[in-house]
């Protein structure tokens, strides 16, 4: 774990990547905020790409709570068997599913508290949906912003909510919103977890990294 970064080279480090890519997308495919919630769900210990490879289909019949349920587990799982956990998740996905009906009257919750009462849905969840569809400055730490955030000293922490908090009280606001997009996307294509791709690094310089490749 590298030492905090000072509060100037974070600063440097987000300018570059806001000049770099202003903004930054999350790379699961969604039409709704229910929508968006299923596929995150679905992507725990899943590819972004293997999840949007099931639900583009999925998502054509059941893009509502109610038309989830319609389908039913069964049906959902017949969608869903390609991915990690699918019967398990599936399970999930219709409890959500009816109780986003007879609670919430058909409509995703915007607080956390309430997205995390959903089945299947944590903290991470709750986050990524919160930043995603509302534009909260929520920070979904996964594995690979836990590493960055480690490895680089841009926001170190023994645990997941420790680089959460790390995140939230070192990078300054106007970047916070992207913050958790710009941090995964840096460690699944160049900040990568065997041998990080140090030559074609935007930030190597301010980078506290001590075994940088070659």
């Amino acid at each position: 774990m590298a030492k905090q970064l000072p509060y100037s080279t974070v600063r440097e480090i987000f300018e570059r990547f806001h000049a770099a890519e202003p903004e930054p997308k999350g790379e699961l495919e969604h039409t709704n905020a229910f929508t968006l919630v299923v596929a995150v769900a679905l992507s725990a210990q899943a590819t972004d790409a293997g999840v949007n490879k099931a639900t583009r289909a999925l998502f054509k019949v059941a893009d509502t709570p109610e038309k989830m349920l319609e389908l039913g587990e069964e049906g959902l799982t017949e969608y869903i068997k390609t991915i990690g956990l699918y019967r398990n998740k599936a399970k999930n996905v219709i409890k959500l599913s009816r109780i986003l009906v007879e609670e919430y009257g058909g409509e995703v919750p915007s607080s956390r508290k309430a997205l995390q009462s959903l089945p299947g849905v944590g903290r991470k969840t709750a986050n990524v949906v919160l930043n995603m569809w509302w534009g909260h400055p929520a920070q979904a730490v996964d594995t690979h912003i836990f590493r960055v955030a480690n490895r680089t000293g841009i926001a170190p922490g023994k645990d997941v909510d420790a680089v959460e908090r790390a995140i939230e009280d070192n990078i300054p606001a106007e970047y916070q919103r992207h913050a958790h997009h710009w941090l995964i996307l840096h460690g699944r294509y160049t900040c990568v977890a065997r041998k990080p791709k140090c030559p074609a690094c935007l930030i190597r310089d301010l980078c506290a990294y001590e075994d940088k490749t070659a």
